[in-house]
């Protein structure tokens, strides 16, 4: 198939920029990928289907890669019914493929997204009986086929799921820790940083360590969609030889002589997880993790660099409330704490903290050189950045 398509990559909110950067650099692997617009919680673009392969393989930042095959105006759910049966369905599988229906709806009079559903999968499942007598079924678990139907006021558009499981599940990660985050979201967090390979890059609250894990990867030239399963691998015309000469062009690069990423945590568990996490994504370099408190921490290099880190909550950051503090109070300390650590020890780093916490800033007594807004999944969150010049940034305490 060589015609072009157009295509919807999701992404958490708030990645949308850094997303449609990194498309921009996908395409420079291609000669047909264009990348057209930014919009809330994702990036158009136009392309071969192969470059939908291209872009599962090799982003890092997008959720899914979605194909468009239909779109309408509607006003009933009769309408959205006759949008799905009039679609060629037939072109892009066969009725021994399993599908599921799955609907967004912003703005949209629909009562329920659910019945609208069941109207799409009726619609799909008519077209095929109407043309050859049986039908797909339905796989609400693990279908083969993912359909999404996205409606907008009284626009709908219907999508082809190239990705199946989203992609931030790279296939790598078998422990983790308490409220990891996104894999996606660690990597477009990484590139909102600045970080590149060969800058030093420090984690000193690394959980299961998907931060470093990305990092590492990028580093060693690991394409994210290596050693996963696709979708669009069930789809009428993929051609499995392509698909393996396509994969093999993402080789490894040579590995640094010396560390560039470090990480640590104060839970001897969350070490333990980060290092089998690591070792399951295929990182063969060494990367230094050990147990340590983030309010003792040191510098890992004399050079200054990028830290990164999500700041979880309660114990993992010694900050277990007793008889003499609550816990706000111990959040309190610890910020405290660690405020005058980043101050003594880290002048010339670029600190980094993704937190939903507001007041992170005001309780390390620090200025923010800038605070982004995103989203983890529903949670609003804050990456706060902080540059860390001697006496130029402590705020001063209050009265």
């Amino acid at each position: 198939m060589s015609a072009r398509h157009d295509f919807f990559c999701s992404c958490p909110q708030g990645l949308e920029s850094v997303l449609a950067e990194e498309l921009g650099e996908i395409a420079q692997m291609s000669n047909s990928l264009q990348v057209l617009s930014q919009v809330p919680g994702g990036v158009h673009c136009q392309g071969r289907l192969e470059d939908a392969w291209l872009m599962n393989l090799h982003s890092r930042i997008a959720s899914r890669v979605l194909l468009r095959v239909a779109h309408g105006t509607y006003h009933t759910e009769s309408d959205l019914y006759d949008l799905a049966f009039s679609t060629q369905w037939q072109k892009w599988f066969t009725t021994e493929r399993t599908i599921r229906i799955d609907v967004s709806a912003i703005k949209s009079p629909v009562k329920s997204t659910n019945f609208i559903a069941l109207k799409i999968k009726d619609a799909v499942a008519d077209r095929f009986r109407h043309h050859f007598g049986v039908r797909p079924s339905v796989d609400t678990k693990s279908p083969d086929i993912p359909v999404t139907a996205h409606l907008s006021g009284n626009s709908a558009t219907l999508y082809l799921d190239t990705s199946g499981e989203p992609l931030f599940k790279r296939g790598w990660r078998s422990l983790t820790g308490e409220a990891p985050i996104r894999e996606n979201l660690a990597a477009g967090i990484l590139r909102m940083a600045g970080w590149k390979p060969g800058v030093t890059l420090y984690d000193p609250m690394c959980g299961s360590g998907t931060i470093l894990a990305e990092a590492a990867q990028m580093l060693s030239g690991i394409a994210p969609g290596v050693n996963r399963e696709f979708a669009f691998e069930k789809l009428n015309g993929f051609d499995p030889q392509k698909w393996a000469s396509m994969k093999k062009t993402s080789a490894p690069l040579s590995l640094p002589a010396e560390p560039t990423l470090f990480g640590s945590d104060i839970s001897i568990r969350s070490v333990e997880i980060t290092r089998s996490n690591l070792e399951s994504a295929g990182i063969r370099m060494e990367v230094p993790v050990r147990q340590m408190d983030a309010q003792k921490m040191l510098p890992p290099t004399d050079k200054p660099g990028i830290l990164v880190t999500n700041p979880p909550y309660g114990e993992r950051l010694g900050m277990r409330p007793n008889q003499n503090r609550t816990g706000d109070e111990a959040v309190a300390l610890f910020y405290d704490t660690l405020g005058s650590t980043l101050k003594s020890h880290f002048a010339g780093w670029r600190i980094f903290l993704f937190t939903a916490d507001r007041d992170v800033p005001r309780l390390l007594r620090l200025k923010e050189s800038r605070k982004t807004p995103l989203y983890n999944g529903a949670i609003e969150c804050r990456l706060f950045r902080f540059d860390m010049t001697a006496g130029s940034n402590r705020k001063k305490p209050s009265t």
